[in-house]
């Protein structure tokens, strides 16, 4: 004769709940390796590549600053691309920052400073308004080629300030 191993029954219910928990725990068991250090993970993430960027933003912005002098007319919009140009600049010395981080004793790398800005700044020679399109377009373009390069935030960053220099190229410079 045939006996059950069991004593009591099992409900619906509780089968239902025991295939649901050990599915999730099977799941979370299952990514836990994807929650380890890789290979990747202890080495910093490069900055050279976002440095260029930045110094190519702190001269766009102080070109645009130039040319007010020269187009007047033209001084609302060349202000506004100064400013989103010192936006982007400030955007990337605080990635740069992040990725560069900082030694034991607290002080941060040389990568990490900035260009140079405000009084300190080499004297710039106004452009003319296409010599501003044409320095305006190459940020662009070198944005966006970058941006395919980089994943995640940077990509994003990087995008983003491409898609604002071809608006400042076609909207305000129009």
């Amino acid at each position: 004769m045939l006996t059950s191993f069991t004593t009591g029954s099992v409900s619906r219910r509780s089968a239902l709940r025991l295939a649901g928990f050990g599915a999730l725990g099977t799941a979370g068991v299952a990514s836990l390796p994807a929650c380890g250090a890789g290979a990747d993970d202890s080495a910093p993430a490069p900055v050279d590549v976002l440095i260029a960027q930045r110094d190519r933003a702190d001269r766009d912005s102080n070109l645009a600053n130039a040319a007010v002098a020269t187009m007047p007319e033209r001084g609302q919009a060349l202000t506004s691309i100064a400013a989103e140009r010192t936006a982007h600049r400030d955007a990337l010395d605080t990635e740069i920052a992040r990725a560069a981080g900082t030694y034991d004793d607290g002080s941060t790398p040389a990568a990490n400073r900035g260009a140079t800005t405000g009084s300190n700044a080499t004297p710039v020679t106004p452009p003319n308004l296409d010599e501003l399109r044409t320095r305006l377009t190459e940020s662009a373009r070198s944005a966006s080629n970058l941006a395919r390069t980089e994943s995640g935030y940077r990509a994003g960053l990087l995008g983003s300030i491409s898609a604002c220099c071809t608006t400042q190229v076609g909207v305000l410079l129009r």
